[in-house]
């Protein structure tokens, strides 16, 4: 059985880590007594603009392998600390290779988006059942036409092709979430967001990124080597692979509830003059709180026959993409919910 161990989150502007014995300590001005966490218990920590972490912190993370990744307020990622790199060189070679491949890559990429797609059905038809016939039938369309889009997933010749493919099946999906909920708007907006359901998105999102960067670093990947997404220079296009199959259940279905159960309130955003929308201190707050509990929910996954805590899917999907590649595995299988 594997523990699974937690991600430290600290917010708030003011706050400082330090290092105190085989413990961090938390220390803010305003709030006073002695806060400690055992550092055998937490594997990953992820702090905000405002928030120092000691040169003694920092030092004993990476020396233990556990990360430490900076963000800015709207949860962008900044910068990370992981010590020294880890895995076999020799697995880092197949995964170039298998991108200079050609079919091996248009391979790789053709799972990821099945995945991302399978799930995106997933989420669609559970709602199905909870809204009326009308909303049901046009709900089922857009499922109906993602079932469409797995065939031409799989006929797919090329890596432009396939994009084209998913591009299209996104753009059904996201004009489909207002009949899930009445709070989301009708397409994706980023950079900034226009609304606050998609405020909450791309922090989730963030999050996720953040999670399987993580991941395939500590199986010993190159998070910028990808396969759908390709090579770009500052893009970690492999996170982005991974992240496809796991978006749709683990970050837009936690939105999803967290609206529809009226649990976003107007403080929890804040719209700025030029109408970009972004999370205040307590929508952060409240958001890694429920972000960290729904970490914890176990899914099924098919592939090893039991119930996985939601932590550790990017960990488990990174092993299975490194089995792959090494040539212990036929295929890459993306995780489907069960």
């Amino acid at each position: 059985m594997t523990e699974l161990l937690r991600t430290l989150f600290i917010t708030t502007p003011g706050t400082s880590l330090h290092l105190e014995g085989d413990t961090v300590r938390i220390y803010h001005p305003d709030k006073p007594g002695r806060h400690i966490l055992p550092l055998l218990r937490i594997e990953h920590i992820v702090v905000w603009n405002g928030v120092d972490v000691s040169d003694d912190l920092i030092m004993r993370c990476a020396g233990d392998a556990r990360g430490i990744t900076w963000m800015t307020r709207n949860g962008r990622f900044l910068a990370r600390v992981t010590g020294a790199q880890t895995g076999n060189p020799l697995l880092r070679l197949e995964q170039t290779r298998a991108y200079d491949a050609t079919e091996r890559r248009l391979g790789i990429a053709r799972c990821v988006v099945a995945g991302k797609l399978q799930n995106y059905r997933q989420l669609l038809l559970r709602a199905a059942r909870d809204t009326d016939q009308a909303r049901r039938d046009e709900i089922r369309n857009v499922a109906e036409q993602h079932a469409a889009a797995l065939t031409a997933v799989a006929e797919a010749s090329s890596i432009t092709e396939l994009l084209g493919i998913e591009g299209n099946a996104a753009r059904s999906y996201f004009q489909a979430l207002p009949m899930l909920t009445p709070y989301a708007a009708k397409g994706r907006t980023r950079r900034p967001p226009r609304d606050a359901f998609n405020c909450f998105l791309s922090f989730g999102y963030g999050m996720l990124r953040t999670a399987a960067t993580g991941a395939l670093e500590h199986v010993g990947l190159d998070p910028y080597i990808g396969y759908l997404h390709g090579v770009r220079p500052g893009k970690p296009s492999l996170a982005l692979d991974l992240m496809e199959e796991l978006r749709p259940l683990l970050v837009d279905r936690l939105v999803l509830t967290l609206f529809n159960r009226k649990q976003i309130t107007h403080a929890h955003t804040i719209t700025d003059p030029a109408s970009g929308v972004s999370l205040t201190d307590d929508g952060r707050k409240f958001f890694l709180t429920q972000w960290s509990d729904a970490r914890e929910r176990t899914w099924k996954h098919p592939e090893l026959g039991r119930d996985i805590p939601a932590a550790l899917l990017p960990l488990i999907q990174a092993r299975l993409l490194a089995r792959h590649l090494r040539g212990d595995r036929p295929l890459y299988t993306p995780w489907v919910a069960g």
